[in-house]
């Protein structure tokens, strides 16, 4: 039996062709759109998780130098317990005093990177070397404070906590996407009891429990800077002409007492790719800082990675005070 078929319809191929050609421009134009809208949250993900964490550290950084130079006091009392803070107080003065040892609340030292503690018998394996010798990376602050336990042979209390920066996976042969640098963290106690009655700062876990050594902080930081100053505003660097800031080997020595404003600016770097493409010939971007010695033609960055830095001032609550 034949049939016979009318009315026939269908898509001719030159329809089928533009169809296919139509769907081709609406899933790029589509695709276009999920980059650009991507390649955005990816830049503000990078720039929130940027903020966040230098909230955190410098949040870290203002209660630790609030402290600086707290004494606690106890009182009069009736349990034999001295009334104030009996400890010995280290100058870091004498022929066998050093940094490591003063008592002072606050102590900066410019661009210098690392901290190994005296008792670390065992020695470092710390990379003190810059990756670049136009890094302005970092300056490190060292923070006294006390403290008081009722419950300890040694009651009243005194700790240590020192912000230093080290190269992270050093390699002179890296290219610049891996040289950067980490803030760590490293935290004393001075004992001093029947079996060490000139007292010495350890930083060793057994004699103290809340002592810790090279705890990182925050890893791809730029710079890490401080400013310090008096009662008036005045800038305490080189006053006595030493071209550094207040130390107990100094003839400013005695300026250690008058810290009443500390200034931080820390830099942080992001850890992949943030602009589409480097800086034009001649126009190097820069970090803030707080001294324009650190911040010379010589070392501005000509890569695609996003640089954000914090500022913020700290008042000291209890230096000067005792």
């Amino acid at each position: 039996m034949n049939k016979k078929f009318t009315n026939e319809s269908g898509v001719s191929l030159i329809e089928l062709l533009v169809g296919v050609a139509v769907t081709a421009l609406m899933m790029g134009a589509m695709f276009a759109t999920y980059n650009v809208v991507n390649s955005s949250y990816r830049q503000v993900l990078d720039k929130a998780s940027i903020s966040s964490s230098s909230r955190d550290i410098v949040g870290m950084m203002v209660r630790d130098i609030r402290l600086a130079g707290f004494q606690y006091y106890y009182g009069q009392n009736e349990e034999g317990i001295a009334p104030f803070d009996d400890l010995r107080y280290v100058t870091g003065l004498t022929n066998v005093e050093e940094i490591k040892d003063s008592h002072d609340p606050i102590i900066v030292v410019r661009n210098e990177l690392g901290y190994v503690p005296k008792d670390n018998l065992s020695g470092s394996t710390q990379t003190s070397t810059k990756h670049n010798s136009n890094h302005v990376c970092c300056d490190k602050i060292h923070i006294v404070y006390g403290d008081f336990n009722k419950n300890d042979e040694q009651k009243y209390k005194k700790y240590r906590v020192t912000y230093f920066a080290l190269p992270m996976d050093y390699d002179e042969d890296t290219t610049e996407k891996n040289k950067y640098y980490g803030v760590y963290k490293t935290k004393e106690s001075w004992i001093e009891n029947s079996e060490f009655p000139l007292g010495v700062w350890t930083s060793d876990v057994s004699k103290c429990n809340e002592c810790y050594r090279d705890q990182l902080v925050r890893s791809h930081v730029v710079d890490m800077e401080f400013l310090l100053f008096d009662q008036d505003g005045v800038d305490l660097f080189n006053t006595s002409g030493s071209d550094t800031y207040p130390q107990p080997n100094n003839a400013s020595r005695f300026d250690l007492n008058k810290i009443r404003q500390v200034d931080i600016a820390l830099s942080f770097r992001s850890g992949r790719d943030f602009y589409k493409s480097s800086p034009s010939t001649g126009n190097k971007r820069f970090i803030k800082t707080l001294r324009k010695d650190r911040n010379d033609d010589d070392r501005g960055y000509e890569d695609k990675f996003l640089r954000e830095s914090v500022v913020v001032s700290v008042y000291t609550r209890n230096i000067g005070a005792q």
